[in-house]
């Protein structure tokens, strides 16, 4: 049977929704600290904390659950890092439940420690950390990706994977004694014929979806922008990330100037703070587009007029490419190149 709060019933009323985030946030927060073969809880009501550890399966979240009923009605908010593959299973069964769930960056919960000067590092005592962030902070509630997108975000992260172990065999090859030769050849074919398929299922994906494929359409209208990176552009901007700009994409991403000054000198660097995956899969397609792309040819143009090397000017590249994606999605019109520079 399914267990679900009352008071996480999800409504879509914006005013509802504005009152219950400022005026009924709840007084009780749950840190999770996950890792691959189990998680930590930490329960913090009225200064005191409650810990139990749980095993990282379906029967571990069952048990979880019933243990945080077991504590009442109250409603709580759960925190947890975003953690990627050992966070999101935990996180869709509480949000499938009914529970306020918040996927936490990392990078947020360690300035946290730096803040209040922590230096305990233990999974106790970091479950302990997310639920005083969670307390003080009260992050947003998460909201999980629709099942299609889900599917193709793990394609994603699956080709990336035969990716590196393709490249892995390659450099074997290359200095490989004869006898290995033909295992190593076997290998690379068979990892080949594993990526091709995967990006076909991703492809199928898209096109099975109507709303995929005419957003897949849009940003491909891009010049820069082909199969592979629309694909990472559809999972960035979702509509359940609920990015309200172009910059707040950018600094999920990483991609967010972060300048340095000390004395004199002055640096600006980049944050690094983000999908690092993404930042790989947009290097590519934003140096093809400084030479394709009339938008970016012009802006890069203008950047080396300025002085700026080599690698600051494709940085800025990926930024402006990621703006005018999310430009195309928001007005769901095609990448026109004589508005965009206008």
């Amino acid at each position: 049977m399914t267990l679900r709060l009352n008071w996480a019933v999800s409504r879509s009323c914006p005013i509802f929704m504005f009152v219950k985030r400022f005026l009924f946030m709840p007084a009780i927060t749950i840190g999770v600290d996950i890792a691959k073969k189990k998680f930590d809880a930490a329960r913090l009501q009225d200064g005191k904390y409650r810990h139990k550890v749980f095993p990282n399966t379906a029967e571990g979240f069952a048990a979880f659950v019933a243990w945080l009923i077991g504590f009442g009605s109250d409603p709580v908010l759960i925190a947890m890092e975003a953690t990627g593959a050992y966070s999101l299973p935990l996180a869709e069964f509480l949000a499938a439940q009914g529970f306020w769930v918040s996927l936490v960056n990392p990078a947020k919960i360690k300035a946290f420690a730096e803040s209040e000067l922590s230096r305990a590092k233990t999974d106790k005592a970091d479950a302990k950390l997310i639920a005083r962030y969670a307390r003080e902070k009260q992050p947003p509630r998460w909201t999980p990706p629709p099942p299609a997108l889900r599917e193709i975000q793990a394609l994603l992260r699956r080709v990336e994977q035969l990716q590196e172990m393709l490249r892995m065999e390659n450099n074997r090859l290359e200095t490989a004694d004869a006898v290995a030769v033909p295992s190593i050849e076997t290998l690379v074919a068979t990892l080949e014929q594993e990526l091709k398929t995967t990006r076909e299922k991703i492809r199928q994906r898209i096109d099975n979806d109507p709303d995929l494929r005419q957003r897949d359409d849009l940003l491909q209208s891009i010049p820069g922008i082909g199969d592979a990176t629309s694909a990472h552009l559809l999972v960035l901007f979702s509509d359940h990330r609920g990015f309200e700009n172009a910059k707040q994409a950018v600094a999920f991403v990483g991609l967010a100037p972060n300048p340095h000054q000390s004395g004199e000198a002055e640096q600006t660097r980049l944050c690094k703070v983000g999908d690092a995956l993404l930042r790989k899969v947009l290097y590519f397609p934003a140096v093809v587009a400084s030479q394709r792309n009339p938008v970016l040819r012009a802006f890069c143009e203008r950047l080396k007029a300025n002085g700026k090397n080599g690698k600051a000017i494709i940085c800025a590249a990926m930024r402006k490419l990621l703006h005018i994606a999310f430009g195309v999605l928001k007005s769901g019109k095609p990448f026109d190149p004589n508005l965009a520079l206008a």
